[in-house]
């Protein structure tokens, strides 16, 4: 079986955001470094070479594959910054109806900018995900 390409390492997450070009992208990325630290009480890793990861579970699929993910991350790409919530979307249609201008993929929110946001309804969603009992359940 393949092992995961996207592992925890110890790359430098100041660097990494210092190196962002979009201004706007990196000061947003500070943004969710700050709240995503205060909300977990984690200390942020990078996993592979641009995710910024808090905390970690361990799952395990049927198939047999298993292995160590984030619960929680974010990571500031070109085109949008993306928020991974692990345990998907299905808990939170409310809070997503409240957080302004996003849009999700199966475990991926992608937000242009954090001032397209209500920031108290998306530390709701952090809080909520990072603390989910469903993390590590085959989905």
């Amino acid at each position: 079986m393949a092992e995961i390409k996207t592992q925890k390492n110890t790359a430098s997450v100041k660097k990494f955001i210092a190196a962002v070009e979009h201004s706007q992208r990196r000061e947003d990325a500070l943004t969710l470094l700050q709240i995503m630290t205060d909300i977990t009480n984690e200390k942020p890793c990078m996993w592979g070479t641009s995710i910024i990861g808090f905390g970690s579970y361990h799952y395990k699929y049927a198939s047999g594959r298993e292995g160590d993910w984030m619960r929680i991350g974010f990571s500031p790409r070109k085109a949008s910054m993306s928020l991974y919530i692990m345990n998907g979307f299905r808990e939170y249609n409310e809070l997503l109806g409240l957080l302004g201008k996003h849009k999700v993929g199966k475990s991926c929110l992608y937000i242009n900018k954090l001032s397209d946001i209500d920031m108290a309804v998306l530390k709701q969603l952090i809080h909520h995900s990072f603390f989910s009992a469903s993390m590590g359940e085959e989905k």
